[in-house]
């Protein structure tokens, strides 16, 4: 009878390489690529971070490099030998191969070079194995880092995780952007935020965190917009003002530079990541980024409720010029463009204790300072002719009590796109769900 004893051999990483120098080692991994040469072959074996070059030769290598397709899973036994005309500083002198399976058909789309030489649409139809390329797959470790990096920040900061539904009875933003389903008759939607449960746990555990997918039925096909995306959302409670907030996401963004610098310099060399110097993010009003705009680049100004995507770039831009941040918080966005729950200025309730950050042009936060009385909540929701009674269990929580509070939210995806400088935010979403992408 076989026994079960919880102990689980741990694979060899390529990093760990240079520390065998000498030594006999076994590999498992994919041939990523064969170049044969005169007398010898070279074979990438592609591990789970990076490329390892292995060396064939029928001195020391007790197989037949013919039988060897690429793709292909293998045990490798090999010798690490120091190799300074190598990039890592060694190579592996391949014993023996153990062949654990082959691909029945060659690839659709070369992924073994440094860039694949195909369209968007191409690379993200064959994702599945689009994404073994290098640089395909160091974009979402990259992304793995800054998943890492927030959560550990905010979970020094004493902020507890949570998993709200996404299956819920009303959107926490309204409007038409929302996915209706059918829940056993009756008619539920896909969340479009954990909105309502952060604030409803801010009542439970003062300050609450969540990485977690948000859906939007809006109907964009743009560069920047998906249907589907990772929020990463934080609520916290006892708050002396919105700038708060602002503060404690400076600070989760210098970590999560600080760990992308120190964890993922091989991404980070591979994809050519420029990292922001992060010291302090400026901020500035809405209405005077808007004038600010205007009069920089002489363009006039068509809509005072919101930024155009070009206005964010431009702001960006004019931000960078005159203070070196590629980061900029505008606040006191207006009251009828910002939701129902969105706290008013004392000082003039045309405008709302709101911010977004922008990044190298594009808002990739939204957040803001909440309502926690009830009369108040109330009076803004009668006053926007919606019906109280249809947000019963969220109204609960400021019956019932609610300390000042507020939070926001970014979008992963976004983040990542602006990070890595890329053109379309598809290319930093592994499996992106737009109006006309549903598989795979």
């Amino acid at each position: 009878m076989m026994k079960i004893t919880g102990t689980i051999q741990q694979n060899m990483e390529a990093e760990e390489l240079n520390n065998y120098i000498g030594k006999k080692v076994t590999l498992t991994g994919s041939v990523y690529k064969i170049r044969n040469m005169s007398g010898f072959s070279f074979v990438i074996l592609r591990m789970k971070r990076s490329l390892v070059q292995c060396i064939f030769s029928k001195e020391f290598t007790d197989y037949n490099i013919e039988e060897l397709k690429e793709n292909s899973c293998i045990h490798l036994d090999g010798e690490v030998v120091e190799d300074s005309r190598s990039k890592t500083g060694y190579e592996v002198r391949i014993k023996d191969i153990s062949v654990l399976s082959k691909p029945e058909e060659e690839m659709p789309v070369v992924i073994n070079n440094k860039e694949i030489k195909a369209s968007l649409e191409t690379i993200l139809d064959y994702r599945p194995i689009t994404l073994r390329n290098e640089k395909e797959r160091a974009i979402f470790k990259i992304q793995e880092g800054i998943c890492i990096a927030a959560r550990k920040f905010l979970q020094e900061q004493r902020f507890t995780e949570i998993h709200s539904p996404k299956i819920v009875y009303a959107g926490a933003e309204g409007g038409a952007n929302i996915f209706k389903l059918d829940y056993f008759g009756r008619e539920a939607y896909l969340a479009q935020s954990p909105q309502f449960y952060k604030q409803m746990m801010v009542g439970v555990y003062d300050r609450v965190y969540e990485i977690g997918a948000v859906y939007r039925a809006e109907k964009h096909d743009t560069s920047r917009h998906l249907n589907e995306y990772t929020g990463l959302d934080f609520e916290m409670g006892y708050i002396d003002n919105f700038t708060d907030i602002m503060e404690m996401e400076v600070r989760m963004l210098q970590n999560v530079m600080d760990h992308l610098l120190k964890n993922y310099s091989p991404e980070i060399e591979l994809l050519k990541v420029n990292i922001p110097n992060l010291t302090e993010i400026p901020s500035i009003r809405f209405t005077e980024a808007k004038e600010l705009i205007s009069k920089t680049y002489q363009r006039e100004i068509k809509d005072m409720g919101d930024f155009e995507p070009e206005e964010e770039r431009l702001l960006c831009e004019c931000i960078k010029k005159s203070t070196g941040s590629e980061f900029v918080f505008v606040t006191h966005y207006p009251t009828a463009k910002r939701p129902f729950y969105a706290m008013e200025d004392p000082a003039n309730k045309e405008y709302t204790l709101s911010f977004d950050l922008l990044f190298r042009g594009v808002e990739v936060t939204t957040g803001g300072q909440r309502i926690h009385d009830y009369k108040e909540q109330i009076a803004k929701m009668e006053y926007r002719n919606m019906n109280p009674e249809l947000f019963e269990s969220f109204l609960m929580i400021h019956k019932y009590g609610m300390p000042p509070h507020g939070g926001l939210g970014m979008g992963l995806e976004r983040f990542t796109m602006c990070l890595l400088n890329q053109k379309n935010v598809r290319e930093a979403s592994l499996f992106p769900r737009d109006q006309n992408r549903l598989v795979p």
